[in-house]
């Protein structure tokens, strides 16, 4: 079997990292995973073919003898895992892990457009946040690189955990906690105890930091204990912020230990977004970002992947939030929707997914919530919400939407799209 510090030279050697023959380059190392459906050690012979300087199997029908390319391991998957963590140890590189139930995504952008001011840095790409992800980011870091923020996603008790082993951050930051993925979780008691296993393993380390967002007090309780750098709307905090308006961009403005104001005018669509653009704020200021330089990287983000995105169509004005749904954030959306000061509201809401027992109650609470919400119409999309009691329009699937939209455009209308990804409510945007 291969050996960890065999492997280390072997990757060293390599000029990338791959899981997948299609990805695969000359002079990159190939590692075979499996899955439910696939055994990747099958495609180990092509990624050799294909030009790869090793690949990576842990099934011995595949360990071709004496070929000094093939390297086999007892687990691809945990070899990978490995690979990532020795990696990471070697070249010592400054990690802020996140986390969080909504917003960490949006938050990691952020965090990453403020510190890429002042430093050379690696981020996760995309949503490369569970298990297989992390590692591969991990493995993209060179000497290069000053900084790294690293995305860490869970769906089970213990996934955080398992993360923070691997990239074994330097600091950690939780955006939030709230109703999702209750499925695996189980309850929002779970929810809390994997969010805060990012706390728990920065407990280990007396060196090790946080920034904490002081307004929330589940955050707070679960901090306990450890050093932080605070942001929030009260004047406690040491990053301080303010909403100014939501007209339908963010704008606030902010302030460093009760220091001097900076306004800031962000492309980001929902109030919600302020606690995401402080956080970044008090990453940059506690890097030592220059105040103007996290303004400017705030004001010039662009949100991607239908991510509180307003588009602009030639018949209706949309705020697309449809790659992620549950409770706590479909009652942010709605929330902020009914806030904004716009004429002929629509709102397009489609089921949230993975909330197991949970599923009936949380979609009547959502219904029951569109009541106080006067919007001028409203589409409920899916299983879910069809079972609710209601008087909303409702449709099976997208494609029913698709049709409906087709026979009956609509036009003048500032609609609300949002859903978990799964229910491809994105496609809609062509139609409207």
């Amino acid at each position: 079997m291969t050996d960890i510090e065999h492997l280390y030279r072997c990757f060293v050697q390599s000029c990338g990292i791959t899981t997948d023959t299609r990805q695969c380059e000359a002079g990159m190392m190939f590692v075979a995973l499996r899955g439910a459906n696939f055994d990747g050690n099958s495609y180990a012979a092509k990624a050799l073919e294909l030009g790869c300087s090793y690949v990576v199997v842990d099934n011995l029908d595949y360990a071709v003898e004496d070929d000094g390319r093939v390297l086999l391991v007892d687990d691809s998957l945990k070899a990978l895992q490995q690979l990532a963590r020795h990696h990471r140890r070697q070249l010592k590189t400054p990690i802020v892990g996140i986390t969080g139930t909504n917003g960490k995504t949006t938050t990691k952008e952020l965090v990453a457009a403020v510190l890429a001011k002042k430093y050379h840095i690696l981020y996760t790409q995309g949503n490369l946040n569970n298990h297989i992800g992390v590692p591969l980011t991990l493995l993209a870091l060179t000497s290069e690189h000053e900084m790294a923020i690293v995305e860490m996603g869970a769906n089970h008790p213990g996934d955080i955990k398992e993360l923070v082993d691997i990239a074994e951050p330097d600091y950690g930051l939780i955006t939030n906690v709230g109703m999702a993925h209750l499925q695996g979780f189980g309850s929002f008691e779970g929810v809390m105890s994997t969010k805060g296993e990012m706390y728990d393993y920065l407990r280990t380390t007396p060196q090790r930091s946080i920034f904490l967002n002081v307004d929330n007090p589940h955050l707070t309780k679960m901090a306990e204990g450890l050093d932080a750098v605070t942001y929030g709307q009260t004047v406690e905090a040491d990053i301080q912020g303010l909403l100014t308006a939501c007209d339908p961009y963010l704008r606030f403005r902010w302030q460093a230990c009760g220091g001097e104001w900076h306004e800031v005018a962000t492309q980001l669509i929902g109030s919600y977004n302020l606690d995401n653009a402080l956080c970044a704020v008090a990453v940059g200021h506690r890097f030592g970002v220059m105040p103007e330089e996290i303004t400017n990287a705030l004001e010039t983000y662009t949100p991607q992947n239908n991510r509180s995105q307003l588009t602009i169509t030639a018949h209706n004005r949309l705020v697309v939030d449809a790659y992620n749904a549950n409770p706590t954030s479909m009652r942010a959306a709605l929330d902020n929707f009914a806030r904004m000061e716009v004429p002929h509201k629509m709102a397009i809401l489609g089921d949230m997914k993975e909330l197991g027992e949970h599923t009936g109650a949380a979609h009547q609470e959502v219904v029951d919530r569109l009541a106080d919400c006067g919007f001028e119409e409203v589409w409920l999309v899916g299983e879910a919400f069809a079972q609710t009691e209601h008087t909303q329009r409702t449709f099976a699937d997208v494609e029913e939407v698709k049709a409906a939209l087709q026979q009956f455009p609509v036009e003048g209308r500032c609609v609300l799209v949002k859903g978990s990804n799964s229910m491809k409510l994105a496609s809609l945007v062509q139609y409207l």
